[in-house]
């Protein structure tokens, strides 16, 4: 349970130890894994307060769920966080996965992938600046567009959370980025880049430029041994000192990766700090 103040402190953290961005996931329960009962806080409304609070880093979903919210709502949503944040945003887009949050509040499971291809063109077009109508079998729009416009000006930048070839095919040729969960690719970098090689495949065929499609990868840190996380031996974490995590960093690097997205293992603000001694080695 994390209350707001350590938010606070973790983001405050983050943006001075030189991180370039802070995600908070789009879950609303959690409930039959083996562990314990638990629910994070609703992700826009947080990232709202952390762009108050913070000053230089980008925020965003990892990933939102399209299926939360009717995706037009969801574009606003993102836009006023974008404002609150001075055009921080990315906002990064998924169908979820996690079948007891939506059964528990009340949100249709079904057809997640075609209700996620409806509401993505609605969501992009929104997102950079222009109207959307749209009469489709799970979602409507007529004539929507985000106002006030963007400060900046130019698109919000979106980010596809997936490896489903049907998802890829729907995003790319708008998706600024894509990004894939540390267990989708072993935590290691040759897993990496072999999902990035299939992204590269698909914007081709797409009609894509594979080069201006952003690869970012979450990775999972953990300090000490007394982890939070179930051990999963398929993904192993990455553990070690500062050198050595900045080694990890660079064969990443190396494997053509973007962004890595860290997942500390406890994620608290001591992890962040450390992790952060990593970011100048």
């Amino acid at each position: 349970m994390v209350r707001w103040s350590e938010y606070v402190s973790m983001a405050r953290a983050a943006e001075s130890s030189g991180f370039n961005s802070i995600w908070v996931g789009d879950h609303l329960l959690y409930r039959g894994d083996g562990r314990p009962e638990r629910g994070p806080w609703e992700a826009f409304t947080l990232l709202a307060a952390l762009a108050a609070v913070t000053e230089r880093v980008q925020l965003g979903p990892l990933v939102a769920c399209a299926g939360f919210h009717p995706p037009a709502v969801l574009a606003k949503m993102a836009s006023t966080v974008d404002e609150v944040s001075g055009g921080r945003v990315v906002l990064g887009l998924g169908a979820g996965w996690n079948r007891a949050e939506f059964d528990a509040f009340g949100i249709p499971y079904d057809h997640r992938v075609d209700r996620f291809a409806e509401a993505w063109p609605i969501i992009s077009a929104l997102t950079s600046g222009g109207r959307s109508t749209l009469d489709g079998r799970f979602v409507r729009a007529d004539d929507a567009v985000l106002l006030p416009g963007r400060a900046g000006g130019g698109p919000l930048p979106l980010m596809i959370g997936s490896n489903g070839e049907r998802m890829l095919r729907l995003a790319l040729p708008t998706a600024s980025s894509w990004n894939t969960w540390f267990t989708d690719t072993g935590n290691r970098p040759e897993g990496a880049a072999r999902r990035s090689a299939r992204v590269t495949d698909l914007a081709v065929e797409v009609g894509r430029d594979p080069a201006s499609v952003g690869r970012s990868v979450c990775v999972l840190v953990r300090l000490g041994d007394a982890g939070e996380r179930p051990h999963d031996p398929a993904a192993p974490a990455v553990t070690g000192t500062a050198a050595q995590l900045a080694a990890v960093w660079r064969e990443y690097a190396d494997a053509g990766i973007d962004e890595l997205i860290v997942v500390a293992d406890p994620i608290t603000e001591h992890s962040i700090r450390t992790i952060g001694e990593s970011l100048d080695t």
